[in-house]
C-alpha cells in the first residue's frame, strides 16, 4: 500500500510536471510566435479579394474582371443545409471548441510522429480560416503552431457566425471559385438557396483537394466526396435517411457555368477596366469595387442589335464567300470525330458551325456540333449569290447544290421567324455610340461586331474621315459668319489650284451633276458638295476652324484647305457624337462620360460623376446648381409648373453648367435644316419611324469607303458608321444613307419607343417669314410658290421686287422698323 502510495505521489509528481512544462511551453511558444501574429485590427479588417463588377445605370451585370471568381454571401444568405454540410464533413464540434480541437490534435500529433510530418487532422473551420487568410498554405510544425495560436485569438475577436462567413467567403472550391457563392454560380449556374442537397453536398466536399475533386476535373472523386459529406451529414443527424438517400441518386454536373452577364457591352466593360487601373491601381481589379456606368440596359441591347442586323444584311448584298472549310467526311470514322471537328469552330454571336452531310437541288441536311441535325430549302440560300469582287455578285441562285457541297462547313443562323439560314460572318465592320445631350452620358456603346474577334474599340479608336457628316458644321459657321439658310449659292464646277491638294483639285457632287443656283438649306438636304466647297471658301477657312473648336473637335485634326468642306478631318464616332450632342441640346458644349458611380466593397460611394449640364433657362452658365436651386426646380416640375432647368433632376447635385459652344438661334437652325435632310433629303429613309423630332445627316466618303449617318432629337444623339478597318471600298451604292442609316433606324425604333417626341422650343431671337424659292429673297403672300424660311432677327433678306410693288421688311433692319414705310397692303 505504501509502495502504491508512493507510485501514486510519483506518477501525480510527474504528470503536474509535464502540466506545468507543456504550460510552460505553450507560453514560450506563444511570446515566441506572437510578434508574427497579425495584430487584433488586420483580423477585423478582414478583406476579402472579390473581382470588380461593372453594372448599367439600371443595374444590370455587364463584366466582372479579377483573378478570382468570388460572390460574397452574408451569414443570413447561407442556407441552413449548406451549414450543416461544411460542419458535418469538416469539424462537427466547431460550435462547442474554442478554435481549437484537441482530439483533432492528438489524431495529428500521432501522424506527426508516424511519418514525420503534419499530414491532416487537427484543423478546425477556425484554424483552417486563420490559414486562408492570414498564412501560408505550407505543411509545418510552425505554421501549425501559429494557426493554433491564431484561431485561439480569432474566437476572442469573432463569434462562431462571423467565422464561419468568413471561411465560407474565402475557401478555394476549385476552377478559380473563391467562395460557396462563386462555387454555386461556377458548377451549377445558381444562386446558394437554389442548389439542392446533392449540390451543396458536393460543394462542402471540395475544400480539402478542390483542384482534383471538383465535379468538372473529376466528376467520380466528386461524387465519393459527395457521399462521404451526405453519410456524415446523416450520422450527425443532420438530414433523414429518406433525403440521404435520395441525395445518393443525383447526377454530378459537370459544366463550368460563367458569370451571368446580363448585358453585352464588352467595349464598355474595357473601357472601365481601363479607366479603372489607371485611377485605383492593377491592384484594384481584386478589391471588391463595384462601378455604375451610364450604360442603359435597354439602349445597349438596341444598339447591339443593330449593328449586326445591319452589317449582317450588307454582308449579304456582297454575296457568299464560301464555305469555312470543305471536309472529306470519309475522313471522319465516326459521327463523334465529325462534332469534334465542329467544335474547333466557337458559336459566336448567333452563328452556329455545321457541315453538309448530303445536298440536293432543293434541300441540304446538315450537322451541328451539338449534334443536332438542320435542313436548309432554296429559300434559305437565294441570298448567297456568289462573291466575285466588292462590286459584283454572280447570278440569283436557283438551287440548293449550287451554293452547298456535301461536307462544306458553314455557318448557319435562325431569322427573326427562327427560320434556319445560311450565313456567314461578316468582314465589314461597324460601330455605334448614343449618348444624352443634357449631359454627355454615353446610353450605349458598340464598338465592332465581335468584341472576342477583335478588341479594337471603333468608337473611341477608329479615326475617319465623317464626309458629309460634317457639313452642318461647316454651315454652323457659315451662318455665324453672315449666310442664312436662304442664301444663294451657285451649285457649278470648281477648279482649285492648291498645292496642298495635289496641284489641282476638282471636286464634284456624288452624282456627278450640276444643279446652279441652290439655297443653302437644300444644298444640306441634298448634300451637294460644291456649294459646301463655295460656302467654306466664302467664308473663309481660318474663322471657320474657329468655329469648329466650339464643337470640341481638335484644332490640329482640321485640315487648312476646302477640303474641310467635304468632311476630310478625321475623327472618330465618340468625337462626332459629342459634337451633334451641341445641335441636340440647343447649343452646348457636354463631354461624353460613360461612368456614373464606383463604390468600394462596403458599399462605400469613391466616386460620383459630376457632368456639366445643358441648361437653356439658368440664370448664369458659369455658376454651379445649388442643391436649393435643384429641390426648387424639381419640386415645381413635379408640380407641374413652369420652371427654368425642368430637365435638371435632383440626383445632380452641385454640378456646373456647361459652356454654350454657339448660340441657340444658331443651333435651331441648323436642327430644322437636318430635320428636312430627314424629311425629304438623303436620310429620308428614317422617315419609317414616323417622329417628327428628328434631325440628322447622312455621311460617305472618297470611293464609299466610310458610311455613316449622324442624327438626334433633343433627348439622344446616335451615330452609326459602317466600313473596313484596312481602309477600301464598300461597294458601289454603299453610301450613308445605305449601309450606316438602317443601322440608325433599327436603333432609334427600339431606343425611341414609347418616346415622347421631345424638340426644344424656338429661342427668341427668330422669325419666319414667306421667301421665294429661287432667289431666296422676302417674298409676297400672294405668291404661290412661296416658302416659309427662319431667320435671325436682323438677317432677314431684302424682298423681291414683283412688277412695281415690293415692301420692306422691318426686321430686315430694326432701325427700319421706326420708318414710314410704303407698302402695297394687298400683297403685303
Amino acid at each position: 500500500m505504501r509502495i502504491f502510495a508512493r507510485f501514486l505521489v510519483f506518477f501525480t509528481s510527474l504528470g503536474l510536471l509535464g502540466a506545468a512544462t507543456a504550460a510552460l511551453g505553450t507560453v514560450v511558444a506563444y511570446f515566441y510566435y506572437a510578434p508574427v501574429l497579425p495584430p487584433v485590427d488586420t483580423l477585423k479588417d478582414v478583406r476579402l479579394q472579390v473581382p470588380l463588377r461593372i453594372y448599367t445605370r439600371d443595374g444590370r451585370l455587364v463584366a466582372q474582371f479579377g483573378d478570382k471568381r468570388r460572390l460574397p454571401v452574408t451569414w443570413e444568405e447561407l442556407p441552413e443545409r449548406l451549414i450543416q454540410a461544411y460542419i458535418s464533413s469538416e469539424d462537427d464540434r466547431f460550435f462547442e471548441h474554442p478554435g481549437v480541437d484537441y482530439q483533432g490534435l492528438l489524431r495529428a500529433g500521432f501522424n506527426l510522429i508516424k511519418h514525420g510530418r503534419i499530414h491532416g487532422g487537427g484543423s478546425t473551420i477556425t484554424m483552417q480560416a486563420a490559414r486562408a487568410f492570414f498564412l501560408t498554405p505550407d505543411q509545418s510544425f510552425s505554421r501549425k503552431i501559429q494557426e493554433i495560436f491564431l484561431a485561439l485569438k480569432m474566437e476572442r475577436e469573432f463569434d462562431k457566425q462571423e467565422i464561419l462567413t468568413l471561411y465560407l467567403n474565402k475557401i478555394f472550391l476549385g476552377q478559380r471559385a473563391y467562395g460557396v457563392g462563386a462555387a454555386a454560380q461556377v458548377y451549377y449556374g445558381k444562386r446558394l438557396h437554389e442548389l439542392s442537397l446533392g449540390q451543396m453536398a458536393t460543394l462542402a466536399g471540395l475544400p480539402q483537394r478542390p483542384s482534383v475533386d471538383n465535379p468538372v476535373r473529376s466528376p467520380e472523386r466528386a461524387m465519393g466526396r459527395r457521399q462521404y459529406v451526405l453519410r456524415r451529414m446523416f450520422e450527425t443527424g443532420a438530414i433523414s435517411r429518406a433525403e440521404y438517400d435520395e441525395a445518393l441518386t443525383e447526377p454530378i454536373e459537370t459544366t463550368v457555368h460563367g458569370t451571368e452577364i446580363e448585358v453585352s457591352a464588352p467595349y464598355v466593360a474595357e473601357m472601365v477596366r481601363v479607366e479603372v487601373e489607371r485611377q485605383f491601381g492593377r491592384d484594384a481589379l481584386n478589391q471588391g469595387l463595384e462601378v455604375i456606368t451610364t450604360i442603359d440596359s435597354r439602349l445597349q441591347r438596341a444598339a447591339q442589335s443593330a449593328v449586326r442586323r445591319g452589317l449582317f444584311e450588307y454582308d449579304r448584298r456582297h454575296g457568299f464567300r464560301g464555305a469555312l472549310e470543305s471536309l472529306t467526311l470519309e475522313d471522319y470514322l465516326t459521327r463523334e470525330d465529325l462534332l469534334v471537328k465542329l467544335s474547333s469552330y466557337p458559336v459566336r454571336i448567333g452563328l452556329t458551325p455545321a457541315v453538309v452531310l448530303s445536298v440536293d437541288d432543293n434541300t441540304a441536311t446538315l450537322l451541328t456540333a451539338a449534334d443536332e441535325q438542320w435542313s436548309l430549302d432554296l429559300a434559305a440560300v437565294a441570298w448567297a449569290r456568289r462573291f466575285l469582287d466588292q462590286e459584283t455578285v454572280g447570278d440569283e441562285v436557283q438551287t440548293v447544290s449550287e451554293v452547298l457541297d456535301t461536307g462544306n462547313l458553314v455557318y448557319l443562323t435562325r431569322d427573326d421567324q427562327g427560320q434556319v439560314q445560311l450565313s456567314q460572318m461578316p468582314v465589314v465592320q461597324g460601330a455605334m455610340v448614343a449618348l444624352d445631350p443634357l449631359d454627355g452620358a454615353i446610353s450605349s456603346l458598340v464598338g465592332g461586331l465581335d468584341f472576342n474577334q477583335n478588341k479594337f474599340n471603333r468608337v473611341l479608336q477608329a479615326r475617319r474621315q465623317p464626309g458629309s457628316s460634317f457639313k452642318p458644321f461647316v454651315y454652323s459657321a457659315a451662318l455665324e459668319l453672315g449666310l442664312t439658310p436662304a442664301t444663294i449659292i451657285n451649285d457649278a464646277p470648281v477648279v482649285f489650284a492648291d498645292a496642298a491638294l495635289e496641284d489641282v483639285w476638282r471636286p464634284k457632287n456624288y452624282s456627278g451633276r450640276v444643279f446652279g443656283d441652290t439655297r443653302l438649306r437644300e444644298a444640306l438636304i441634298k448634300s451637294r458638295n460644291l456649294v459646301s466647297i463655295r460656302v467654306l471658301d466664302r467664308v473663309g477657312i481660318r474663322p471657320t476652324i474657329e468655329h469648329l473648336v466650339k464643337f470640341g473637335f481638335d484644332r490640329e485634326d482640321l485640315p487648312r484647305d476646302l477640303s474641310l468642306a467635304l468632311g476630310s478631318a478625321a475623327v472618330t464616332p465618340l468625337e462626332l457624337a459629342e459634337a451633334y450632342a451641341t445641335f441636340a441640346n440647343g447649343g452646348f458644349d457636354v463631354n461624353p462620360y460613360f461612368i456614373d458611380r464606383i463604390y468600394d466593397a462596403q458599399g462605400t460611394e469613391l466616386y460620383r460623376s459630376a457632368p456639366a449640364l445643358a441648361c437653356h433657362d439658368c440664370v448664369d452658365p458659369q455658376t454651379t446648381i445649388s442643391e436649393t436651386t435643384l429641390q426648387e426646380s424639381s419640386t415645381a416640375v413635379f408640380d407641374g409648373e413652369d420652371a427654368g432647368c425642368e430637365r435638371i433632376i435632383a440626383s445632380y447635385l452641385n454640378v456646373g453648367h456647361a459652356e454654350r459652344a454657339v448660340s441657340a438661334q444658331n443651333a435651331h437652325l441648323i436642327t430644322s435644316m437636318m430635320r428636312d435632310v430627314i424629311r425629304r433629303g438623303t436620310g429620308v429613309r428614317a422617315n419609317r419611324l414616323g417622329r417628327r423630332d428628328l434631325a440628322g445627316k447622312t455621311g460617305t466618303t472618297n470611293d464609299n469607303r466610310d458610311a455613316w449617318f449622324s442624327g438626334f432629337n433633343s433627348s439622344l444623339v446616335a451615330i452609326s458608321w459602317i466600313g473596313f478597318d484596312q481602309e477600301r471600298p464598300l461597294g458601289r451604292g454603299e453610301v450613308g444613307g445605305t449601309a450606316a442609316l438602317p443601322v440608325w433606324v433599327y436603333f432609334m425604333e427600339n431606343a425611341l419607343d414609347g418616346v415622347p417626341e421631345s424638340i426644344i422650343p424656338e429661342p427668341d431671337g427668330l422669325v419666319t417669314v414667306l421667301i421665294s424659292p429661287d432667289s431666296g429673297l422676302l417674298s409676297s403672300a400672294g405668291r404661290a410658290d412661296a416658302i416659309f424660311e427662319t431667320f435671325r432677327i436682323g438677317m432677314v433678306p431684302k424682298p423681291e421686287i414683283d412688277d412695281e410693288h415690293y415692301f420692306i421688311d422691318p426686321f430686315a433692319d430694326p432701325a427700319a422698323a421706326e420708318k414710314t414705310v410704303e407698302k402695297d397692303e394687298e400683297l403685303f
